[in-house]
């Protein structure tokens, strides 16, 4: 443990070195721009070693996904209520089968080189992630892309596999809009977003304000992504002054925002978790009573105070908490060590059971939760072996791959966790949960029109997942995100919500 906080350490320093020794940028214009109080600096997570200029591929860094917001629009976005909201598509409709959805683009958008935005850019955009599905986790999985068409210049008609009432919030987001035949993205693309990219490298973007933009002019002229892997020095850049603000700090880091008036603490709703993730096709996790054990011995609320710190609240093993879609009238989940036992000795481990359990450090905490757990399972006699793995490469070598490790979901809707991670043909299947029958009843429930009853049946799987699935969902922790005193106008709704920065301010 000593090893892994030195390393941390010598890392964060790194890092804050690379901050200051690049300041604000690499020449006096970007000095000027930072002093002027029009830029506003902002440290996101990620490692340049997984970065990637294709907004339609797999996006390991947060970062990435940040610059991609900013530059490339989207058709449909989460309004602050949690509600889709229009965003290039102005308006959308149904045809009686929710098959086939007409969404009206805006006439006043353009991309950067003036060119205006048509149905045949975005049905462009929408193939190209369908055909790039083994990178960005079968996005648009649910739809036909080939019998979608462009009904005229500013009408596109979406057509989905079965029924499907949940599109326009399914379109939220991630369907960043390019050109038409835009396929070479090692050079900048023209965007249709509020910003466009300047300069950038694998650590570093510089975005300047697009004048074109058909939504509300930014206030600010330049905003610098930096990508940083420890949240250490992500904090660390805005405590000594090197950024405005720092993306998923941990707690520790969040509670100095309290003791100092120049700093300012942004919190999202408690939908950040770290959920424990046993893959149900290898030993000893295709046993059923060996997950329902791992569960009982989780002391959840030892995790989210040591984890949380006061910034969170404890979970139940349901996946998405704060959906609608939430399962109601459950039996909160208690520890249970003596059950627990009795299950490892009916699944033939009486005499005690050995596991690896990775983890990062790529958010704050993640390696704390594994710690910690680990200990609770030596209480029924589990050996819970902690491998830390490189925060840089964790998301590429460790997540969806190994038997058991610390996972990461932040806050985006339950059907879209079930189409990227549940359905039997999900390219990210990471618990290997593969049941007909739940892939049936979801395509039922997303094709139930009544808010109502679809909600209710979504809740019914969450259940499902939640007691015979491979997910420990020890806690819910806020997202925190360290301001200087001044920056305003951030968004604060959860999952994807957070990368629409946009709007955001510097008051002084």
């Amino acid at each position: 443990m000593t090893m892994h906080l030195r390393r941390r350490t010598l890392g964060a320093l790194t890092t804050l070195a690379l901050l200051a020794a690049a300041g604000c940028g690499g020449d006096a214009d970007e000095a000027t721009a930072t002093t002027a109080g029009d830029t506003l600096r902002y440290v996101s997570v990620g490692s340049p070693a997984t970065a990637s200029n294709d907004p339609h591929g797999g996006l390991a860094n947060e970062a990435d996904a940040l610059r991609f917001a900013l530059t490339y629009d989207v058709l449909t976005g989460q309004g602050p209520d949690g509600r889709t909201q229009p965003r290039l598509a102005e308006s959308w409709q149904a045809d009686d089968t929710q098959t086939k959805w007409r969404f009206t683009l805006r006439r006043n958008a353009t991309f950067t080189d003036g060119r205006p935005v048509r149905a045949a850019d975005v049905l462009w955009s929408l193939r190209r992630i369908e055909r790039k599905a083994a990178e960005n986790y079968g996005r648009l999985a649910s739809f036909d892309m080939t019998a979608s068409r462009a009904v005229d210049e500013h009408t596109v008609e979406i057509v989905s596999r079965q029924p499907f009432a949940e599109v326009p919030r399914a379109l939220e987001s991630m369907t960043f809009i390019v050109p038409e035949n835009a396929d070479d993205f090692a050079n900048p693309v023209p965007g249709s977003g509020p910003f466009r990219l300047a300069s950038s490298d694998a650590q570093t973007a510089v975005l300047e304000r697009n004048e074109r933009w058909w939504g509300t002019a930014p206030s600010l002229r330049r905003i610098e992504v930096r990508s940083v892997t420890d949240p250490q020095a992500r904090a660390q850049a805005v405590l000594s002054g090197q950024a405005d603000v720092a993306a998923s700090v941990a707690p520790t880091a969040a509670k100095q925002a309290d003791a100092r008036d120049d700093l300012a603490l942004l919190r999202r709703p408690a939908v950040t978790m770290y959920p424990f993730v046993m893959r149900t096709d290898r030993k000893p996790f295709d046993d059923p009573r060996v997950r329902e054990a791992f569960k009982l011995a989780a002391d959840r609320p030892a995790l989210v105070d040591a984890v949380f710190l006061g910034y969170g609240q404890v979970g139940d093993d349901v996946l998405a908490p704060a959906d609608p879609s939430a399962p109601s009238g459950l039996t909160p989940r208690q520890r249970d060590l003596d059950r627990a036992r009795q299950l490892l000795a009916e699944a033939g481990h009486a005499k005690g059971l050995t596991v690896t359990l990775h983890t990062t450090t790529s958010y704050p905490g993640m390696d704390t939760a594994a710690t910690l757990f680990a200990r609770q399972l030596a209480d029924v006699g589990v050996t819970a072996q902690v491998k830390l793995n490189p925060p840089d490469t964790y998301f590429t070598t460790v997540w969806a791959k190994q038997g058991f490790y610390t996972g990461y979901f932040g806050g985006i809707p339950f059907f879209d966790v079930a189409r990227v991670s549940l359905l039997s043909t999900s390219p990210t299947n990471e618990t290997a949960w593969k049941k007909p029958g739940f892939d049936a009843a979801l395509t039922t429930a997303l094709a139930n029109p009544d808010e109502t009853a679809r909600n209710r049946a979504l809740g019914d799987l969450q259940r499902q997942v939640r007691d015979e699935g491979g997910y420990v969902v020890w806690g819910t922790g806020e997202g925190l995100d360290l301001t200087r005193a001044g920056v305003e106008g951030l968004p604060t709704g959860p999952g994807f919500a957070k990368l629409f920065i946009d709007q955001a301010r510097l008051t002084r």
